[in-house]
């Protein structure tokens, strides 16, 4: 495995005057966020000071913030950490980072593309693979088998 950066969350504006950010999430809450005491954010680091529940995600306060014109040049930016800084997981656990670019095989063996998406819609997630001729296919994470290198799909799922 690589160690990619992984996006924790995006900069979304300012808030404020003192250059605290307006922050999307992508993982699980702020409490995800304080385990991490630096970021890189557009090929700089910075350090969290501060994270609080905010309008639609979270505030942040980066010790290399100082005002609101900082805070809104970084709009738009991820803050990203490298994969061996996420928390080990347990058995039967994936990080969805992992998954996207895997190459695809059926249980025939069937070389069927790679994943390039993974959603969940309610009942678990879902992979979405794209085969080599651009046409794309979903299937149940349950059907889907993880080696060191690669998913091996079901091949009842494999359309």
């Amino acid at each position: 495995m690589t160690d990619k950066p992984v996006t924790l969350a995006v900069i979304v504006g300012a808030h404020g005057v003192t250059g605290e950010v307006r922050l999307k999430l992508f993982g699980e809450g702020v409490e995800s966020l304080k385990r991490y005491t630096g970021f890189t954010v557009a090929g700089r680091s910075l350090t969290l000071k501060s994270v609080r529940p905010g309008p639609n995600g979270a505030v942040a306060r980066f010790a290399e913030i100082g005002d609101r014109s900082a805070a809104e040049a970084l709009r738009g930016t991820e803050l990203t950490v490298p994969r061996s800084a996420l928390p080990p997981l347990a058995e039967g656990e994936y990080y969805h980072a992992d998954l996207i670019g895997l190459p695809c095989t059926s249980s025939e063996g069937e070389a069927l593309g790679a994943i390039v998406a993974v959603e969940n819609f309610g009942a678990g997630d879902i992979v979405e693979v794209e085969r080599p001729t651009g046409k794309r296919f979903m299937a149940p994470m349950h059907a889907v088998t993880l080696e060191d290198d690669r998913a091996v799909i079901d091949s009842v799922f494999a359309q």
